[in-house]
């Protein structure tokens, strides 16, 4: 199955200075239309459900990244994939996440407590769970692949690149939405639009600037794509079964762990100077980009259709009062 991806270990793809710079502006704007939502009661909120956000977190930076790695060693891809799949398992949730738990009818406080958390955790976290499985994965691959990968992975230089790409337009998104409400008010929902449309246009452009140099191998990515995401998705859901969370909060566990910050992987992957536009972890990331949204759509149109234990009591508490009512 592999020799379609034959040579994708070699292909660096190459961003003009304009493009590098469009990326970065495109998850600014993304990061800060997530962060306009986030107020200092969803950190409060943290206190209402600790399980729940503690078993979630773990889920997202501990679980993840492990059987991720795990996941790697089984379908033993290309090692330019495999760089990409552990970034991708190593980044914070995703900016959408928050959006298909609404949709999931999940927890939705939970939901963007965790995105809160996990987005400004990975100014430290994302970096640390990429150098501990990346140099696992070398160390595997000279071992028992007889491949030889010299990586050099700067922790600090990615931190670094994390918190200004994540962290700063987290602390103004929220500066302006707990300071200008009335603003937020009005500009919110245009702003959700727009970097949705830019986040579309930011990994269509990625994949589209470097067509050539795929090919064939976009099936192959795809099914690898397909296998990680059902992973993550599972990952989640793994963890709150385990815990014994509510349903509700078992499906905001499953989405904040299945859906993965692809643009902050791709921003990272085309950074000469951390990955310099890996092609196989450039077109993982991209290729993941955009399959997490259609799985998302898809799971949220499935699950709002399944009825919780919670709405089925409220409905029979409704029918109930409304009966005695007209008795």
């Amino acid at each position: 199955m592999y020799e379609m991806l034959k040579g994708i270990d070699a292909v660096k793809l190459n961003f003009s200075e304009g493009g590098l710079v469009f990326m970065n502006i495109t998850l600014a704007v993304i990061m800060f239309g997530v962060a306009l939502e986030i107020k200092v009661q969803h950190f409060r909120n943290i206190l209402n459900f600790p399980k729940s956000f503690i078993l979630g977190f773990g889920a997202q930076f501990i679980a993840l990244p492990a059987l991720t790695f795990l996941l790697v060693i089984i379908l033993r891809p290309p090692a330019s994939v495999a760089m990409g799949m552990i970034l991708i398992a190593a980044c914070p949730g995703g900016n959408i996440s928050n959006f298909i738990s609404s949709l999931s009818k999940a927890n939705v406080a939970l939901s963007v407590s965790l995105t809160a958390a996990a987005t400004l955790s990975a100014t430290l976290l994302t970096p640390l769970n990429y150098s501990i499985y990346g140099n696992l994965y070398t160390e595997f691959s000279e071992r028992a692949l007889h491949l030889n990968i010299p990586i050099e992975i700067d922790f600090w230089l990615m931190a670094q690149t994390v918190f200004i790409l994540l962290g700063l337009p987290l602390i103004v998104g929220m500066w302006v939405g707990n300071r200008f409400p009335e603003f937020t008010a009005k500009y919110l929902k245009p702003i959700k639009i727009s970097s949705i449309v830019l986040y579309l246009v930011f990994i269509f452009g990625a994949l589209f600037a470097n067509l050539e140099h795929f090919g064939s191998s976009i099936l192959v990515i795809g099914f690898i794509v397909l296998l990680l995401n059902a992973q993550t998705l599972f990952t989640g859901f793994l963890v709150g079964t385990i815990g014994k969370v509510s349903r509700a909060d078992r499906r905001t566990l499953s989405i904040e762990t299945g859906i993965q910050n692809s643009g902050l992987a791709l921003i990272l992957i085309f950074n000469p100077k951390l990955f310099g536009g890996n092609g196989g972890m450039a077109f993982m990331a991209a290729w993941w980009g955009i399959w997490q949204m259609l799985s998302g759509l898809v799971l949220a149109f499935i699950l709002s259709r399944i009825k919780l234990p919670e709405e089925v009591k409220t409905k029979e508490a409704k029918v109930l009062v409304d009966s005695k009512e007209k008795s």
